[in-house]
């Protein structure tokens, strides 16, 4: 267990890629909490059609240990409340995970400027809300990790003129938060997922998800756990000279692109 008793905070931990986060940093005896605007997982049309479990209760019944607390990441008075509750109630914070994000399609004529404003908003404005309040508790913490989830839209156009430019601003933001930390040990890296089989993709069409297993190089579609593996290792002794990263875990979409 290379998380043993580390505390975590994992947002958009109810569904997708923030369930299979939490699930594996429990299963590497982390305690978890998970923070979302709801505690029922998300069921989609595509994939995930049968979750019905909330998170922190399948961490319980395992034998984890996990806290749920409703959060929207958008507003920082709920953002402080999360941060105080996690450490009231399992006494530190050792590990941020700043996964939750929203995705709304359209393009420079279609989308307006209030949907705009809340996927910059939960997308990039919400990971310096958590942060703020979390690294006070990291400086106390010996193995004080952060891990920030952008997107393969980071490095390229075609997710919309609101999604991709926040997950480009996420793998920026999260390279300056390591400089300022490396003097207090703490590491900061960002995973950028391609295409998960989660419930984001509910507006997408079966052509579409054929598209992109079409131009994914691996044989498969990513899994929510695919992202939970390079998390807990970016947030182990194993990561610990690694900090200021944007590692794709995209079964090779980005390869063809040479981003890298």
């Amino acid at each position: 267990m290379v998380l043993k008793d580390r505390v975590a905070i994992v947002t958009g931990g109810s569904s997708g890629i923030g369930r299979g986060i939490c699930l594996e940093f429990a299963r590497e005896g982390a305690c978890v909490v998970v923070a979302d605007v709801q505690e029922t997982p998300k069921r989609g049309k595509y994939h995930e059609k049968d979750i019905t479990t909330p998170t922190a209760v399948e961490i319980e019944n395992t034998g984890g240990r996990a806290l749920f607390v409703e959060c929207d990441v958008s507003e920082e008075a709920s953002v402080h409340h999360l941060i105080d509750r996690a450490v009231a109630h399992f006494g530190k914070l050792d590990i941020l995970v700043n996964n939750a994000g929203i995705f709304k399609p359209g393009d420079s004529q279609s989308l307006v400027m209030a949907d705009w404003d809340r996927i910059v908003g939960v997308n990039l404005r919400a990971l310096f809300l958590t942060m703020k309040y979390a690294i006070p508790h990291l400086k106390k913490s010996k193995t004080g990790r952060i891990v920030n989830i952008a997107s393969v839209h980071a490095f390229h156009g075609g997710g919309g003129p609101a999604y991709a430019p926040a997950k480009a601003g996420v793998v920026n933001m999260t390279r300056d938060i390591a400089m300022e930390l490396g003097s207090h040990g703490i590491t900061a890296n960002t995973v950028c997922p391609g295409y998960i089989e989660t419930p984001i993709q509910d507006y997408l069409t079966e052509a579409d998800i054929q598209h992109c297993l079409d131009k994914t190089p691996l044989p498969r579609l990513g899994k929510p756990r695919d992202i939970g593996r390079a998390c807990v290792f970016l947030a182990s002794d194993d990561a610990e000279w690694i900090t200021g990263v944007a590692l794709p875990v995209d079964g090779g979409w980005l390869a063809p692109i040479g981003i890298l």
